[in-house]
């Protein structure tokens, strides 16, 4: 699964009807977490805009604003809660790195995971509007595949990520269900890698540049045992 992230930079990104001046001044995060808004990449009638949406997403049916944050790829084209938004409204949720967690007995070891080069990417996401009186809620989620050998060993599942030539397919109106299965497959662990960090990424409240240092493997484990 995937159930934070970092967006600390953003270049290479493309748009062509909006202006993104509050994107590149919005501050960078380290630890982007559900029912937060994310900046995701919607498609427009062939132009890209960029836009906030809740990290959690809520299908346009549902009798209650309860959001899930993601949505497995082997079946989201069969479940009543992503088929729709699958088919017909995609998009890019950019990022720079995300965390997974080791199970280490009763305890748990988070990892950060991001490119070799630190270069930011786009995850695969999916979105839906829901409304009823007096209320409207814009959400999405982020689309997660089997872990690469990489990620293999600390979780079994890791989000997709798409190739940046991926992208505009992902976006298109026009690719063919087939086509996008093809998207929907774990990234190149050759490009990436990961570090145990520290576990105050466990708490949503803490949100600094600290969170991605690198630690010992097992550190703060052995720290709360012996003190």
């Amino acid at each position: 699964m995937c159930g934070r992230f970092t967006l600390r930079r953003a270049d290479k990104l493309k748009f062509d009807s909006v202006n993104p001046y509050d994107f590149w001044r919005s501050p960078a995060r380290y630890n982007i977490a559900p029912t937060q808004p994310i900046w995701t990449v919607l498609d427009r009638q062939g132009d890209r805009e960029l836009t906030q949406l809740q990290w959690g997403l809520v299908p346009s049916w549902s009798e209650k604003p309860a959001g899930i944050i993601n949505a497995r790829a082997e079946s989201i084209d069969e479940k009543a809660s992503f088929k729709d938004s699958f088919r017909r409204r995609r998009c890019l949720i950019p990022a720079d790195g995300f965390y997974e967690w080791e199970k280490l007995g009763k305890a748990t070891q988070p990892h950060f995971f991001q490119m070799r080069d630190s270069t930011p990417f786009s995850f695969a996401g999916i979105w839906d509007e829901w409304k009823t009186e007096g209320a409207r809620i814009w959400s999405c989620a982020i689309v997660t595949t089997n872990a690469n050998e990489l990620l293999a060993t600390i979780h079994h599942r890791m989000p997709v990520i798409l190739p940046r030539d991926a992208e505009d397919e992902w976006l298109s109106e026009g690719v063919t269900i087939d086509r996008l299965r093809t998207l929907m497959v774990p990234f190149d662990a050759s490009k990436m890698i990961g570090t145990p960090v520290t576990n105050r990424v466990n708490s949503a409240d803490n949100d600094d540049e600290s969170l991605v240092d690198p630690i010992e493997h097992g550190e703060e484990l052995v720290q709360r045992l012996l003190f």
